[in-house]
């Protein structure tokens, strides 16, 4: 589509532009009495449950770059990893408000293309798209995205439940996503170098996904229900592993013991970490963007979790004085650090090369 048939946000102003973004959205779960058309949508939710509720607000040039994040997939990332914090309650998501702030570069047809992958997400998840606002930007785009989601009272899970001896896992496998990202920002630093330079992705599908296109894990926390487990503490690994279990053993007042050998790694992400000289472990440990699920429990559970697939136990629990600990395939044990995603301190993940090799 040429730039001459894009529609200009200024020639339909802001309410043009809510009923172009949402004239074909319509509530689907029982909690929602009313949602887009009013003041403020309108939900009611069984006096058995809890509600939860989430917040993400991601921006242009620190969360995403729009060099290499189609925007369909730029829509359902966002819906998406918010609906991730719900499965780290033991929840599930059921409705979503979106603010968006955009700048004049962006046209009605990009940001339909946004709403697409927003739209999908909540498809597939069965989550309602009940409200929002849009305003200008000075410079590039921020997505304000707010999930409201329920939990059965009595099974909601918290970080701090954890306890010495109570058994660490993980869902799925982690450092993909960081690995699709160091693909990526190789192939943006090579056509920058040369634009008429093609971009090397062949063979890095997957990863690829895992960066662009991530899940939340709610599968797992059917799996679990179905299983009759209740997780002692739970979390989703946004900032990767070290950061997501530090949180467990700060919330929880313990320490924990991870094995570097029980660490679920795709062929693939092992492969590449190699390729840019980097341990596998590490970008696992310290990545982040996996949103899979990191959850303990109960050892008398062992017998249980053997019948959930995908999860792995990767550790256990132990107490507070004895710290957090990393026990390396030769058999060394070393402290925890959280290196992953900081945005507040960090400008980058530099995650640092510790191959000996």
């Amino acid at each position: 589509m040429s730039e001459d048939n894009l529609t200009k946000l200024s020639d339909l102003g802001e309410f043009g532009l809510i009923d172009e973004l949402t004239n074909d959205i319509k509530p689907k779960n029982n909690s929602t009495v009313f949602g887009i058309g009013d003041d403020a949508a309108v939900l009611s939710y069984p006096e058995n449950k809890h509600i939860l509720v989430s917040k993400d607000l991601l921006i242009e040039g620190v969360h995403f770059d729009m060099t290499f994040m189609p925007l369909k997939h730029l829509g359902y990332k966002a819906a998406v990893v918010n609906f991730s914090d719900m499965a780290a309650m033991n929840g599930r998501p059921k409705q979503m408000i979106v603010g968006l702030a955009v700048s004049s570069k962006y046209t009605l047809e990009a940001l339909k293309e946004i709403y697409a992958g927003m739209k999908k997400a909540c498809e597939i998840y069965g989550v309602d798209f009940v409200g929002g606002d849009t305003t200008t930007s000075t410079h590039g785009l921020h997505i304000s995205v707010t999930v409201i989601g329920e939990v059965e009272k009595g099974k909601e899970v918290y970080r701090s439940g954890a306890k010495p001896n109570d058994l660490i896992c993980v869902s799925g496998d982690l450092g993909g996503a960081y690995m699709g990202l160091l693909v990526l920002e190789r192939e943006k630093r090579a056509f920058q170098a040369d634009p008429n330079v093609q971009p090397e992705l062949e063979g890095n599908d997957y990863i690829l996904q895992r960066q662009l296109k991530p899940e939340a894990r709610i599968d797992i926390i059917d799996a679990l229900e179905k299983a009759d487990i209740l997780p002692t503490s739970m979390i989703d690994i946004s900032d990767g592993l070290a950061s997501e279990i530090l949180h467990i053993c700060t919330a929880s007042k313990s320490g924990c013991v991870i094995y570097e050998e029980k660490i679920p790694i795709d062929q693939l992400t092992f492969d590449v970490a190699k390729e840019f000289k980097l341990v596998p472990a590490v970008a696992a440990m310290n990545g982040g963007e996996d949103y899979e699920i990191l959850f303990t429990i109960a050892q008398t559970d062992f017998e249980k979790i053997k019948s959930v697939a995908g999860v792995e136990i990767i550790g256990y629990i132990t107490d507070e004085a004895a710290g957090q600990q990393l026990i390396t395939n030769d058999n060394q044990s070393i402290d925890i650090e959280a290196q992953g995603w900081d945005a507040l301190k960090k400008k980058n993940r530099d995650i640092p090369n510790t191959d000996k090799s």
